[in-house]
């Protein structure tokens, strides 16, 4: 998931794990087997720019959530000033 993110490589080593590279469209390109002793090769491409998550994170899911948030406790309000009192 991070490739697609950042739009860049992913190179993963570990030592008891699986290490592999990933592309930058999420695709494995090589991977080892789990608890094997292996070299993983492959090539990459240096890569510029920035992808929109890299620039803003998760600033705009963030403000989505507090928009909706006050959408919905105007509409509640709102609603409560229609109703009459029991």
């Amino acid at each position: 998931m991070r490739a697609l993110e950042t739009g860049r490589y992913l190179i993963r080593a570990t030592n008891n794990g699986v290490s592999a590279i990933v592309t930058p469209s999420g695709k494995i390109q090589t991977a080892s087997e789990q608890f094997e002793q292996n070299a993983t090769r492959g090539s990459i491409e240096p890569m510029g720019g920035k992808t929109p998550f890299m620039r803003f994170g998760s600033l705009p899911v963030v403000a989505l959530c507090v928009l909706v948030l006050l959408i919905l406790r105007r509409l509640q309000a709102a609603n409560n000033l229609t109703q009459p009192p029991n």
